[in-house]
């Protein structure tokens, strides 16, 4: 006897830093990201631990290169997962921001509507967030236009903030974009971004010292946040988690938090990100 397949499966990227066991809890698959030295060692998103992964990039003398996973990842992802489900709904980085979400959907075309992709426009728990949202309603035994609304409305909502302590990385990286005219050349500032709703780093402020800049962050959540009283919040860092848990103490005691999450960012993003903090939130919750 055939076993029933169900209705729908989730699939994201390992930019949306999505640890593999809540990935195994919540029914997601994580198609990974790579990074390549300057030796050519090549590492799949999550082969090295955050502390080995900055240890090699500081001994390589050059930024490591980041690219997309093959078409043919994708592929191999889908197929087996529509061995299982009905349809696949796979929510990727942004597409402004990374090649990711193209890639996919030269994979999906062979499977025609049984996958949908979706451009998040966003990244790491701010894709995050969609990803859980989708899980959830795939569980609950949505079809695939359920999930696929499920994850448009939280795309509406989720905020991120991010806190770099030097902008070297996301410059060499390219990733800098709009950004390098609101930075002038106040390279040693702390710099806080968030993402546009195009999918694109937009500024928020430029301040001097860490204390500065963790208040800012604060202040931003207060403002995206309005009238909420409640949230979910996602609390990323670079090499940075006794910033990422203040934060946490901090935010968490102003809100109630409905999800509560402190999370590192995978080798990928802190490439281009370097030594770095986040956070993101959905007012209200999900």
């Amino acid at each position: 006897m055939t076993p029933e397949l169900k209705p729908v499966g989730v699939l994201t990227d390992s930019t949306a830093d999505f640890p593999p066991d809540m990935a195994a809890r919540e029914g997601v698959t994580v198609v990974p990201l790579l990074t390549t030295f300057l030796n050519g060692e090549s590492f799949r998103d999550g082969q090295l631990s955050q502390a080995e992964f900055f240890e090699r990039m500081g001994r390589s003398g050059a930024l490591p290169t980041t690219s997309q996973p093959p078409v043919g990842d994708f592929l191999a992802a889908y197929e087996r997962l529509l061995g299982t489900c009905e349809q696949v709904v796979s929510i990727h980085c942004s597409g402004r921001l990374s090649g990711t979400v193209e890639a996919a959907r030269q994979a999906a075309a062979n499977f025609g509507e049984r996958v949908k992709v979706i451009d998040s426009l966003n990244l790491t728990w701010g894709l995050g967030f969609q990803v859980l949202a989708a899980a959830r309603a795939a569980e609950a035994g949505a079809a695939a236009d359920e999930v696929v609304r499920a994850v448009e409305r939280t795309r509406d909502r989720v905020r991120l903030i991010v806190g770099l302590d030097s902008l070297d990385n996301l410059a060499r990286g390219g990733r800098i974009g709009a950004v390098s005219a609101f930075l002038g050349g106040l390279l040693g500032v702390k710099v806080l971004l968030t993402v546009s709703p195009e999918g694109v780093f937009e500024p928020v402020a430029r301040l001097r010292g860490l204390k500065a800049a963790l208040q800012e962050t604060i202040e931003f959540v207060k403002r995206e946040m309005g009238d909420s009283t409640s949230g979910a919040f996602c609390f990323m860092h670079a090499l940075s988690l006794e910033r990422a848990e203040r934060l946490r103490d901090t935010v968490c005691g102003m809100y109630v938090a409905t999800e509560e999450f402190v999370l590192e960012t995978g080798a990928v993003l802190a490439t281009h990100s370097g030594t770095a903090w986040a956070i993101a939130f959905v007012p209200g919750g999900l």
